[in-house]
Order: C-alpha cells, then structure tokens, then sequence
C-alpha cells in the first residue's frame, strides 16, 4: 500500500510567502489563534537559536479535503482563492510566526492575564551579539505606539517610533526579516547613519552573518497528506497532533464540510438548541436545568445519522450504524431532510420523560439514553400515542436506567437499540437485547447511595411516578409542585437518628431509607426518630393518624415499622417494595431474592410477603 504522506524541511520564508499568498489557508474547524506575547517570544528565540519546533502537517487541497471550507491566516486578506494547502498542525506556531516576522501591522495578542494588547517584536544587536549564548532577552516587544514607558508611564524609557531611533537604540525590527529587500535596505540605512564607521560594520556584518541569515534560512519539517486521504482520517489525524490539547468535535468537521453548500450548520443548531431547553425547561428563567441542556450538537448529529441511516436500512441500503465515520458520511441533503425529524423526536422525548416522573437535568438517568430514544419517536410520529407501543418504549427504558445499561453507552448500542426497539413493536417476539439482558441484583439497593448513579435517579423517579404525597397535606409530587415546594430526596429514618442508635451506614444512607420530601417537610423531621416526628406532623398540621398513614405508605413505607420507630424491619419491608417496584418497571421477576447472600446482608429474605 502506498504512502498517504510525504514529509520534507521546507524554509519558514517560503511557507510564510505562501500564506500571504493564500496558497497555504486554514480549515474552518480549526480554532482561532489563541497565543500570547511570552509564547511568542519563546517561539522567535527558538528559532534565532536554530532549536526545532516541532513539525507541521499539511494536508494537499482537493479530493475529499476540497468539502472543508478554508479559510485564511490570521492578518492574510484573499479573496475566494482556492488553496494549494490546509494547514492541519502548525496553526499556533505559523501564525505567531507570520504575525511577529513577516506582517508590517502591530500583532494583536495577550498578556498573561489574558489583556489584548498590539506589539511589535525587535532584535536588541548588541544583546545578540555581546551574550550570544542567552538570546532570550535579546527579543523586545513593544507596544503598538513603539514606545516602552516607566514610572507609570511619565517616562520613556525605550523609544522606536522612527527608523532613526531603531538605529539609535540597534534594534532591528523582526517584521522585515524575511522581506529580503526590506532588511537589505535598513541594514544598508543602518550602516550610513554611522558613517560607515569599521566598529558598527563589523558588529552588523557578524549580526547579519550569525543571526539574520540563521533566521532566514530556518527549516522546518513538514508532513503533507495526500488530497485523497479520508475525512474520517483527518479527523483522527487532527486530534492525534493537536497541540492545542482540545478535541476536535465531529460537529465542527461536518460544519466546515457543510460550509460548502453555503449552509451554517453552527446558527442552525444554536437555533434547534433553543427550542430544546425552551421545551424542557420546567420553569422560565431556568436553562440550565432543563433536560434537554444536556443534548449537543455531536449528539444531534449521532441520532440524525442514525435515523438516516435507519431509512436507508429499511430501503436496502447498509447497516444501521451511527459511528464517527458515519456522521462524517451524513450527507447535507439527509440532514436538510431528516433533521427536523429529530429535532421533535428529541422534544417527545422530553415529553416522554416528565411522563416518567424525571422533571428536571439533575434527575435525568442517562443523558445518553435520549439519543436513541428521539431517533425512535421521530420514527413512529404519531404512533408514540398508542398505548401498546409507549408502554414497550417505557420498559425499554427502564431496563436501560435500572440494568444500568448505557454507562458505557456507544454508538453500537444506539444502532442496536433503534433497530430491535423498532422490530419489536411491530412483532411482541423481537424483545430488544436492552430489555432481554437487563438486570437488577437486590444487593444493589445497598450499593446506592447517592444521586450520581442512574438507577438511584431511577428508583425515585419511580417512587414519585407510583403517587408519592408530601407526609404534611397529602399533596401529589407533580412537577409543578416538585419545584415549587423545593423537593429533595432525603432520609426517612434520618440521619441523626440513626447514628446515635449505631445503625449502620451502608442501610441507613442507602436508597432504601431515602424518598422525595417537600423542604419544608424535612424541616419538621429534623433529627428525631420517625415516632416523634410523625406525631409532631399530627400535632401541628392538625392531620389523624389514617391520614398521615396514608401520605407515608404512598412512599412505599412500611407506616408500623415507622411507629415503632423499628429500622431493620422497615429495611426489610421497604426493600422488598422497591424491588417490586423494579421489577414491575422492568417487566421481568428479580431473581435471587432468598439466597444466603441476601439473607447475610438484609437480614432476611426479600420475597414477597
């Protein structure tokens, strides 16, 4: 198999001519140049010493890189110019370069407080020549007005504004360096504002001798690609020798791809982004907790794929698949057509999901999840209203939240889930793999502890979706109410409570011992054992005993055990309701329930009674 690159040292100046040129230009998913001033002088006084910078990757323009649109160097104005070259590593590097010794405008960079400021970059002579050892102070920047003050600026203590104060102060302005005639023409200037003199000949013939002509003939090796090598491959070619340490996205190579047929594909996701968390979100003024936050654009683009790709199964074509290269496949003309699909898939989805009792971004299981699930109701359209066919949706995704099924979620899973989720609605013997192979070992309940696994969101979301009530006033924890009173999940037997009776942590800040309660609620149970606090709920809510009874067992609460303030049996009790709850969700019997290792952690068995 051939070569897909070559690789030679090529002179800085020829690079740099080209850029001005347009020869060499950017890909537009490149990102912008981001150094400042110390990089820049760091990069000059590696090349004035002849120390490497590293190598850059070109990739040839045409074939299959012609799809990307370009665009130019920072500082470099072309117009509509087809380049020869896309520059894939050496952006950073070639535009500091550019900016510091070839362009005659003030380079706009930063300080390190990350300040904009305008410099111009000088070589100090008599530093270069007298310390040739350590250059690195002979490298001056200077701001835009060419003037460097001192005692709060009512002092100049370095002036450049005019060619005969460069000379005055032997400083040699680096953005003439690779302009030949330019830097012959000050030397030759230089030389006669000193009359000649033997002294500042000889100085000038050794500077121009050991450091300018050092710069000018400076190499740097270059790594070509071949026009024809793969978008996908670019893509991984890019993130593998990005120095920048950010990922390039797929969304960002399929922007620069659809630039092409003049399209934004950046202003037409930021607006489908507004919708989503306009259509999520629970209350105004609220974004960053709406559920569909979490979609991104690579997201929207893996589940557009997927449903193309799924259209274009069902009409003969290839695999379903939603992988890298795939979306880097998705073709502009699929995208105009199917996006909008998805779009409202991902919108019931939301829908979808507040029927489920998850309100809000923090609550959500698995943001992963959604993906397939959009691709899946933007298939069925209208369908998703009949019964039959949300309630296999519903099991489909509780065994992916509560089997934990998606924690390692990747495209293959997504490609699986679409096409069996799709087949076994259409036939009930077609159960879908994520349905088939989820399970849920009751040990877990123990292991749950805190909010950041998927199936502890889950659970709850459950608990609320079977009619939990605030302990209080019995009233129903719907979404509206769920935000207004502050709910959170809390301790039924609190905290306090149970260490100082010596309960032991894994069960009592397990899952099992925690359920939504309103704040103010909670603030009422403080720390006191369950006897008292419900007894204080009668006395001041002015609520009896039945009632009270009730709001508490809606919580799958076991209300006698919680009189008799009795913790190992309502662990017990409550334990087997909540796997009863997870079966029922799950659609399938949860195994193991009486085995010796249930019996040793639990105490008892957890069949049902």
């Amino acid at each position: 198999m051939a070569n897909t690159f070559k690789s030679n040292d090529i002179e800085i100046s020829k690079m740099l001519k080209e850029i001005s040129i347009g020869v060499s230009q950017l890909p537009d998913f490149q990102r912008g140049w981001v150094w400042d001033d110390n990089r820049i002088k760091a990069l000059i006084v590696s090349i004035i010493n002849s120390y490497p910078i590293g190598a850059l990757m070109f990739l040839e323009y045409g074939g299959d890189s012609s799809r990307f649109k370009c665009r130019s160097f920072t500082g470099v104005v072309v117009n509509d110019k087809q380049p020869e070259f896309l520059v894939l590593d050496g952006q950073q590097r070639l535009t500091s370069v550019f900016s510091s010794m070839y362009c005659h405008d003030p380079v706009i960079t930063r300080t390190e407080k990350n300040e904009e400021i305008k410099r111009f970059y000088y070589l100090d002579i008599n530093h270069c020549l007298d310390s040739p050892l350590d250059r690195d102070e002979a490298i001056i920047s200077i701001p835009e007005d060419k003037l460097i003050r001192s005692d709060f600026g009512r002092q100049i203590s370095l002036d450049l504004s005019s060619t005969e104060k460069e000379f005055e102060n032997h400083m040699f302005p680096l953005n003439i360096v690779y302009d030949v005639h330019a830097t012959e023409e000050w030397l030759d200037d230089y030389r006669a504002y000193y009359n000649y003199d033997k002294m500042y000949l000889e100085r000038l013939r050794i500077f121009r001798t050991e450091v300018l002509t050092v710069i000018q003939g400076y190499k740097i090796p270059v790594i070509t690609l071949d026009k024809n090598t793969p978008k996908e491959a670019v893509c991984q070619v890019f993130e593998n020798v990005n120095t920048g340490g950010v990922s390039l996205t797929v969304f960002e190579l399929v922007t620069a791809i659809y630039a092409t047929e003049d399209f934004d594909l950046r202003s037409d996701w930021n607006k489908r982004q507004n919708e989503f968390i306009t259509k999520s979100m629970l209350t105004p003024n609220d974004a960053e907790n709406a559920i569909l936050y979490v979609v991104s654009a690579t997201d929207f683009l893996t589940a557009t794929t997927l449903y193309s790709r799924y259209l274009a199964r069902i009409s003969g074509g290839e695999a379903v698949s939603c992988k890298r290269k795939d979306v880097l496949k998705l073709s502009f003309e699929d995208y105009q057509k199917n996006a909008s699909k998805i779009s409202d898939g991902f919108i019931e989805a939301a829908k979808f999901l507040k029927e489920q009792r998850i309100f809000s971004l923090r609550d959500l299981p698995y943001s992963t999840q959604l993906i397939p699930m959009a691709v899946i109701f933007a298939l069925l359209g209208n369908r998703i209203q009949d019964g039959i066919t949300k309630n296999k949706i519903a099991r489909w995704y509780w065994n992916g939240v509560l089997g934990e099924m998606y924690g390692g979620a990747n495209e293959t899973r997504y490609s699986n889930d679409v096409t069996e989720m799709m087949a076994w609605i259409h036939d009930d013997k077609n159960e879908p793999d994520t349905v088939r192979r989820a399970y849920f070992n009751p040990t877990r309940l123990l292991t749950l502890q805190t909010r950041q696994s998927a199936a502890y969101k889950g659970i709850m979301a459950l608990i609320l979706q079977k009619g939990a009530q605030d302990f209080i006033n019995g009233r129903s924890m719907d979404f509206t109410i769920f935000l207004d009173e502050n709910t959170d999940i809390h301790h039924i037997f609190p905290k306090a409570y149970c260490e100082k009776q010596g309960i032991e942590k894994n069960k009592w800040n397990s899952i099992v011992n925690k359920t939504p309660i309103f704040a103010r609620t909670n603030r009422v149970i403080g720390g006191h054992a369950p006897s008292i606090y419900l007894s204080n709920i009668e006395k001041n809510g002015h609520i009896d005993a039945p009632q009270i009874n009730q709001f508490v067992s809606s919580h799958l609460i076991d209300v006698s055990s919680m009189r008799d303030d009795d913790f190992n049996s309502f662990f017990i009790e409550r334990s087997k309701s909540l796997l009863k709850l997870i079966s029922e969700a799950m659609g399938k019997t949860i195994s193991e329930r009486e085995s010796n290792e249930i019996i040793s952690v639990f105490g008892a068995n957890l069949n049902e009674s």
